[in-house]
């Protein structure tokens, strides 16, 4: 991988919410409503490279890949940087897998409510209950929980449920 300035990458806030596991019926109701099946795998640091997640990306019969680099700069606020990368580039990283980590299978779900966007994440060990995500502009920002889920709680200072964790936890949460 290239070098990159992760000082120069977008900001990313987001609050997490766990759910209870959704009418999926309801989910295609709302607007803006789409779903992508996400391969997600958690790459070791060493040296000579800094780590981060690739992630394989179905839609229909299209495939993405994306590289993934995120630095924390408070609980909420993250610098990301993202990249396209090649299926032979995934495949070549997908070398430098966290070892003892799960590759999360995820279904996500987005849709708008309210002026935001809102990922859904269904995943593949859990089938009672699934994560809710919203970008805000600011971490103050309210966060009005869409009529089609039925909240459990906000989970974002959470670290169990952060995605490398339950990678590496198998999805087990205690």
């Amino acid at each position: 991988m290239e070098h990159f300035d992760i000082e120069k990458a977008p900001l990313e806030i987001e609050r997490k919410f766990l759910i209870r596991y959704p009418d999926i019926e309801k989910l295609k109701e709302m607007p803006d409503y789409r779903c992508v099946h996400i391969e997600q795998s958690y790459l070791d640091a060493d040296d000579d490279f800094v780590g981060g997640r690739i992630r394989r990306i179905t839609e229909g019969t299209s495939v993405t890949y994306i590289y993934t680099y995120k630095v924390r700069i408070s609980e909420l606020t993250r610098h990301e940087f993202e990249k396209e990368i090649t299926m032979e580039e995934y495949l070549q990283l997908l070398t430098r897998k966290t070892p003892d980590t799960i590759t999360i299978e995820k279904d996500r779900h987005s849709f708008s409510y309210e002026g935001l966007t809102y990922e859904l994440d269904i995943y593949s060990f859990w089938e009672d209950r699934a994560t809710l995500e919203a970008e805000v502009d600011s971490e103050d920002t309210p966060i009005p929980i869409p009529p089609c889920v039925e909240l459990i709680k906000e989970v974002t200072l959470d670290r169990r449920y952060n995605n490398s964790q339950l990678s590496s936890n198998k999805g087990i949460i205690e």
